[in-house]
């Protein structure tokens, strides 16, 4: 049988895939916790400045905070070190999605994930106990390394332990958990103020993740997409048992071995196929202006009065209505991914062109800060829709290499994004209009992608049987991304 009906078969999301999609979705809240971290880490209080003492020692802050930059005086000359932390997690972050993405297409899903799992949780301890910066900002490389892989291989299992119809629902999952892990940082900061006690707890629970992920199985997917068949009807026939409804005459299509191993060449795969490299650059822009213009928000927000912590609550909390509306609109056939992801990208330009125009503190109820946090809400639905859609456009032997990629590019965003704001030197509206193009920009492209609501997942690079009168597909069940590109060919 084909594999969507053998998991149709065995269930497609049954209490199994539920406890390990579950186990999977919760670790987004650990995740969450490590990208944050800088943000009350490395908050920086009030400071005042005795010009007649030289050095750190010239420095009195008035205000009682446990910082990096308190404890190792990162202020003036050296405020510079807090953002390049930051830059330095998002670049480990950058170069984990190269390493990491294809190696999880070649070698599997679970032994890369585990292994960056345990070293993330090894190094995040690290950061607890750094002894100076530069030991602290080679932790946050680290961490951003094995996190980049992490995210790619965790996403890329909780679509595949379950069967095509809930896609949208797990990765949906993710990404609120994501955003649910935000606001618990915040409240976590609250309580827990040294900055080394918040850097420990906040990693501590990566070590119950740890025994816990330990049980997991490899992803059938991959499996079959590797030509190791038997290994993914084992599996098929496990997950049966645990669900209930056992499946011993479990039998998966054989395709032929030499096409499937073909199909697993990762990135050299994405570069030689012509349909494959131009849908490759298309998302990998879309991508990179979905973190530009989610993290320069998120910075321009971040510029608010009140408490830090209640504003690293309320940012987190301002995305969770965006999944509601992400799980209505990508299941309708007149909306689907593709008109979903442009939709929301193009009204969250808009709301950044409307930022630009419209004073901050109007005493109106829409004001340059609440379309500020409604631009957030709709580049932060874009965002969790892009991620589903591009998991459905690439087959399984290169989804992790295809991810990889556009996580790259979306790392390349979020490490340009906290530069934007500084653009307001020169003028004053400046950043919103780079926002405003980017979202708008990002918007009209994604409409040249195909469509994927309703298409079958591509397993491999195998070509599909054809109609030798018209030389069109024949296999009523063949993979989306295959059409795409007998569409390609027939337009040539």
């Amino acid at each position: 049988m084909e594999l969507e009906d053998a998991f149709r078969a065995v269930g497609e999301f049954g209490p199994y895939q539920r406890r390990a999609v579950g186990l999977l979705v919760l670790l987004q809240l650990y995740m969450a916790g490590q990208a944050m971290l800088l943000v009350l880490v490395g908050a920086s209080p009030d400071f005042l400045v005795d010009q007649t003492a030289a050095g750190p020692g010239g420095v009195r802050f008035t205000e009682d905070l446990d910082s990096i930059v308190t404890e190792w005086s990162l202020v003036q000359d050296e405020a510079y070190k807090v953002s390049l932390a930051g830059s330095l997690f998002f670049a480990g972050v950058l170069v984990g999605n190269i390493v990491f993405g294809p190696l999880s297409d070649s070698i599997g899903r679970r032994p890369v994930f585990l292994t960056v799992l345990f070293f993330e949780v090894l190094f995040g301890f690290l950061t607890a106990v750094a002894p100076s910066y530069e030991m602290f900002a080679l932790s946050r490389l680290l961490v951003g390394l094995m996190n980049g892989g992490m995210g790619l291989v965790c996403f890329a299992l909780t679509q595949e332990y379950v069967g095509r119809s809930y896609w949208a629902m797990t990765g949906t999952m993710s990404n609120c958990a994501f955003a649910v892990g935000i606001a618990l940082f915040g409240l976590l900061g609250f309580c827990v103020r040294p900055w080394r006690t918040l850097a420990a707890t906040t990693n501590s629970p990566g070590v119950l993740f740890f025994l816990l992920a330990v049980v997991l199985p490899e992803s059938p997917r991959w499996l079959y997409s590797q030509g190791r068949v038997d290994e993914a009807e084992e599996i098929l026939r496990y997950v049966a048992m645990r669900n209930g409804c056992p499946a011993s005459n479990l039998k998966l299509r054989r395709a032929d071995p030499a096409l499937q191993r073909k199909g697993g060449g990762g990135l050299l795969r994405l570069v030689s196929n012509p349909v494959l490299r131009w849908r490759t650059m298309l998302l990998m822009f879309t991508w990179y202006a979905c973190s530009l213009v989610y993290y320069g928000l998120t910075l321009g927000a971040g510029t608010t009065s009140g408490s830090r912590y209640g504003n690293v609550v309320m940012y987190g909390l301002v995305e969770l209505p965006a999944y509601p509306l992400c799980m209505y609109f990508i299941n309708k056939p007149w909306a689907g991914r593709r008109r979903s992801t442009a939709g929301f990208l193009c009204l969250a330009g808009a709301s950044c062109l409307c930022t630009v125009i419209l004073p901050e503190d109007s005493g109106a109820l829409i004001n340059s800060r609440s379309l500020a946090l409604m631009g957030k809400l709709l580049v932060s639905a874009a965002f969790n829709v892009v991620y589903i859609y591009t998991a459905e456009l690439y087959p399984t032997s290169i989804r992790n290499a295809g991810l990889g990629v556009c996580s790259m590019a979306c790392r390349v965003g979020g490490i340009l994004a906290p530069f934007v704001p500084s653009m307001r030197v020169v003028h004053s509206s400046l950043p919103f209009t780079v926002f405003c193009l980017s979202g708008l920009t990002a918007g009209c492209l994604t409409l040249l992608l195909p469509e994927t609501l309703g298409s079958p997942p591509g397993e491999t690079l195998e070509p599909p049987p054809l109609d030798p009168a018209s030389g069109r597909v024949l296999h009523p069940k063949v993979p989306a991304h295959q059409h795409m590109i007998q569409d390609h060919y027939d337009i040539l």
